[in-house]
């Protein structure tokens, strides 16, 4: 275990539409097979010199989820073919799909241990640290403050400042232990460029002023601790063990804490905002013993000290120089076993589609977790090797359940959690691309970025991306990315700025450059399917791009941009699978 002090650091398109249709072809009827084809790139198995080491965590994996297997009598679905299973990883670990020169290094690599290799290539390889980073940062920056945060001129919240420190943070591979306590106890200005700039306090920044820091309490508790205290604030949880006075006392470590702010001369707009602690006089004034009210439903008040969810106290004075309470919480954080089990759970359902409970950041008393067992180990397991991350995302994609096809079938059947049943892992579950991945794909497998200078091209994505944004009812102003097939999403998908890159036929873009590739128009097909969906053309998709292929006029570009754009709004492509 390691514990730190604070000073640690986007009209319509009918005329392709209505081609392809003429020919008998919508994006679902090409894509008619489904996810459950079998896909027609061979397994090829050899010996390597030095394989990988496969760690002893991933059969701990593997014997308790087999073990639910024969306990529920369940047949896996098989194992997911190398194009199909490399897909999945790259969108898992730097979040994209894989272009088709690495689908087919990967595919036609003969080593019997290539899967352990590419996740390590993809882990520890200079070429993938940027986008290893960008991938996690984007990840946890959602995680953290929204898919809003910090893009209203009046947010304290400064987003950039937040993705800086996290992309630093996991292009270095920070530790687990000391993102989460860095996090939790900061202080700092919230502005790149700043003297005392410490991005980490862009988690906190926006939610301490508001409402005695109840947000910042509800915040922690939920996201590291998997404890949802938020509705305890104002009366005992009807379910589980958390009362009213536990959110309070869990409250009063983050009194100290301000955020002061500085604005632009002559508007509301924020320049820069700084978290600080400061000393707690206590709502009675009396900062030796700086207690804290609440109002219980029958209407007495009653007083609540800094005091951690497992019953351990700390000092009750406000002055820093007697105990610094923010900085104590993230030190009792660091040796709870529900931080351990927190990341745990939410990792797995990241790369697994469920966690071992529902709501995944609810690991209390009235939740059993669908594999307990499994559970605490990886929790113990994490611990002891040093809550280091890549080893975590290592033995989870090195696992049994990871490599299964996405198949739903007479063998197991009853493992369906989108019917309320707990998940068997018996089968890889099918989930939507994160926007963010989508768009990184888009980029990836066509270079569909617009022109412009940097700067343009963030912009552009941040706006694609905001197109996806649900925001929803919850205490804490939640928010969720789907695809929901809502007009303007349909309408962005077929025909926005992205899209139009995507499938341009200019000189030097994706379909130019495709058409001058290979020996025939069946090489060139191929290269295609590959390359949006990690398989080759059924028969049925051959036979239709001849039907294209004749009805543009020979014309071979035109077939495969239409194909192409089909391929991409497809839902074969924006599934994880």
């Amino acid at each position: 275990m390691h514990l730190y002090h604070p000073a640690l650091p986007r009209a319509t398109r009918p005329t392709r539409a209505a081609r392809l249709a003429k020919c008998g072809l919508t994006a679902k009827c090409l894509l008619g097979a489904g996810l459950a084809m079998a896909f027609c790139l061979a397994n090829a198995s050899a010996t390597q010199a030095a394989p990988p080491t496969v760690p002893p965590q991933v059969s701990l994996i593997n014997d308790a989820v087999e073990q639910v297997w024969r306990d529920y009598e369940i047949r896996p679905s098989g194992e997911a073919d190398d194009a199909q299973w490399c897909r999945r990883v790259y969108l898992d670990v730097i979040g994209r799909i894989p272009t088709y020169d690495e689908l087919t290094e990967f595919t036609s690599d003969r080593s019997h241990d290539k899967r352990a290799a590419l996740v390590q290539r993809l882990l520890y390889d200079d070429r993938y640290v940027e986008e290893y980073a960008n991938h996690w940062s984007s990840v946890w920056t959602n995680l953290l403050i929204g898919r809003s945060g910090g893009t209203d001129r009046r947010d304290l919240t400064n987003r950039s400042g937040l993705q800086k420190y996290l992309r630093d943070s996991f292009a270095q591979n920070k530790t687990y232990d000391r993102l989460a306590y860095e996090l939790v106890s900061a202080t700092g200005s919230s502005t790149p460029g700043n003297s005392n700039f410490n991005g980490a306090v862009n988690f906190l920044i926006g939610k301490v002023n508001t409402e005695k820091a109840t947000l910042a309490t509800s915040s922690v508790s939920r996201i590291f601790m998997g404890q949802q205290v938020q509705c305890t604030q104002c009366h005992n949880h009807p379910f589980n063990q958390w009362k009213q006075q536990k959110f309070w006392e869990f409250n009063a470590f983050f009194r100290q804490t301000r955020a002061l702010r500085r604005f632009v001369d002559g508007t509301n707009d924020i320049e820069s905002a700084e978290l600080v602690n400061e000393d707690f006089a206590g709502e009675a004034g009396t900062p030796e013993n700086a207690l804290v009210f609440y109002e219980m439903r029958n209407g007495l008040q009653k007083v609540a000290y800094p005091v951690f969810t497992d019953g351990t106290e700390i000092g009750k004075s406000g002055y820093l120089e007697d105990v610094n309470r923010r900085d104590e919480l993230a030190q009792l954080m660091l040796q709870s076993e529900y931080l351990d089990k927190m990341i745990i759970n939410r990792m797995w359902s990241m790369f697994l589609g469920y966690g071992f409970t529902r709501p995944v950041d609810d690991l209390g008393p009235h939740q059993a977790p669908s594999h307990p067992v499994l559970l605490d180990s990886l929790g113990q397991e994490f611990r002891k090797a040093s809550y280091d991350l890549k080893e975590l995302i290592t033995w989870i994609t090195l696992s049994r359940p990871y490599q299964l096809e996405a198949v739903l079938g007479k063998q197991n059947k009853i493992d369906d959690p989108t019917i309320g049943e707990s998940p068997k892992f018996s089968r890889f579950y099918l989930r939507q691309m994160s926007a963010e991945q989508l768009y990184e794909s888009l980029v990836a497998a066509s270079d569909a970025k617009g022109k412009g200078s940097y700067a343009d091209q963030e912009a552009e994505r941040r706006k694609w991306l905001s197109q996806f944004v649900t925001a929803f009812g919850t205490d804490e102003g939640g928010e969720t990315t789907t695809f929901n097939g809502s007009i303007p999403q349909a309408l962005m998908l077929f025909n926005g700025e992205l899209s139009k890159n995507a499938t341009s036929k200019e000189a030097g873009a994706f379909i130019d450059r495709l058409s001058k590739t290979g020996r025939s128009p069946r090489e060139r097909l191929t290269r295609l399917y590959l390359t949006g969906l990690a398989r080759r053309p059924t028969k049925n998709e051959t036979a239709i791009a001849g039907k294209l292929l004749v009805a543009r006029g020979g014309d071979e570009k035109e077939m495969l941009q239409d194909l192409w754009w089909a391929i991409i709004n497809s839902n074969e492509f924006i599934m994880q699978h």
